[in-house]
């Protein structure tokens, strides 16, 4: 295994849009395998960063299509639980501007139901960087085991995290409440203006970006849409534009921005550690590198990040 893996911990979740039905009184769904941390695993697989994967994945018709996505897309899943819940269900509406709303089915399903033994032993020596967030980190009882699984993964391993704010399933107090211990444990905090309102409502992005330094983390990220993003590592600051797009909805566009900067950090060897050496021009880079990615998702329909011989995106090769 490559020393450039990077190991994703959370959930996939089955994302249903509405379509056109031929009757007025019925619904019509189109299913796609999505769920922040299934995204990031598969964009950064897509990518050519070797991606493990590390999700209870039911045995129900969802599951098998989220194993036959993931391994198309060449994550490893040889970690993964064949768990006996079923899986996790999110229907989205889109708005517009191709923005989601999501109702979620996920009372006792297969994402939240973590035990010790199940990530205890696992091998780490290979694994540059390990990243989570989502529901993974707040949904019990679940939550506290993935919590100390990255208190010892971080002995080792740099620690990224994406709060990714669901509201509708978990109220932001609960967020709010664990937030600065996960900063304490990450070294990489990427979350989107979305999540900032959530959690820390009327803040400005730059104060927000202080008060997670000051609880432990080294770089934040945030992404703001249109306005491209906001990184801060250490407290020095830059802004990175958008890249225009055509958008047909932004379904996995947050999860496939940081799969981009974890590439782009893993493959200049950045990961690993603590970001000892890392300075603002190569955060400058990785966020470039991002955009791109998260345009070209923006592009299609679902979460469908780009591979890494995409014409759009060999067009960044340089920053890649």
């Amino acid at each position: 295994m490559s020393p450039h893996q990077i190991t994703v911990l959370g959930e996939c979740v089955a994302d249903a849009f509405t379509e056109p039905a031929s009757a007025r009184n019925e619904l019509a769904l189109r299913v796609l395998p999505g769920g922040g941390p299934a995204n990031t695993a598969v964009s950064l697989a897509r990518l050519g960063t070797p991606a493990r994967f590390l999700a209870r994945l039911s045995g129900d018709v969802f599951g098998r299509l989220f194993r036959t996505h993931l391994e198309a897309s060449g994550v490893d899943l040889s970690y993964a639980v064949a768990a006996a819940e079923p899986s996790t269900l999110a229907v989205a509406e889109l708005d517009a501007h191709g923005q989601a709303a999501f109702s979620f089915h996920a009372q006792n399903t297969a994402d939240w139901q973590w035990t010790s033994g199940e990530l205890a032993g696992l091998d780490l020596s290979e694994t540059a960087c390990v990243h989570t967030g989502s529901l993974a980190l707040v949904r019990e009882p679940g939550a506290a085991v993935v919590e100390e699984f990255l208190a010892t993964a971080s002995r080792q391993a740099t620690i990224s995290i994406d709060p990714n704010v669901r509201p509708l399933l978990v109220h932001p107090d609960v967020y709010r409440a664990r937030l600065a211990h996960w900063c304490a444990l990450a070294d990489i905090l990427r979350l989107s203006k979305d999540d900032l309102e959530l959690l820390l409502p009327g803040t400005p992005p730059e104060q927000a970006c202080d008060t997670w330094h000051a609880a432990g983390a080294r770089l934040v990220i945030i992404t703001l849409g249109a306005d491209g993003a906001l990184a801060s590592l250490d407290g020095e600051r830059l802004r990175v534009p958008a890249v225009t797009t055509q958008v047909v909805d932004t379904v996995g566009a947050g999860d496939s921005f940081t799969a981009g900067l974890l590439h782009h950090l893993a493959t200049r060897g950045s990961l690993g550690g603590r970001l000892t050496g890392l300075g603002l021009d190569e955060v400058a880079e990785a966020c470039r590198f991002a955009t791109r990615v998260a345009s070209l998702t923006c592009s299609v329909a679902g979460p469908n990040p780009p591979w890494r011989d995409q014409p759009a995106l060999l067009a960044t090769a340089g920053d890649a």
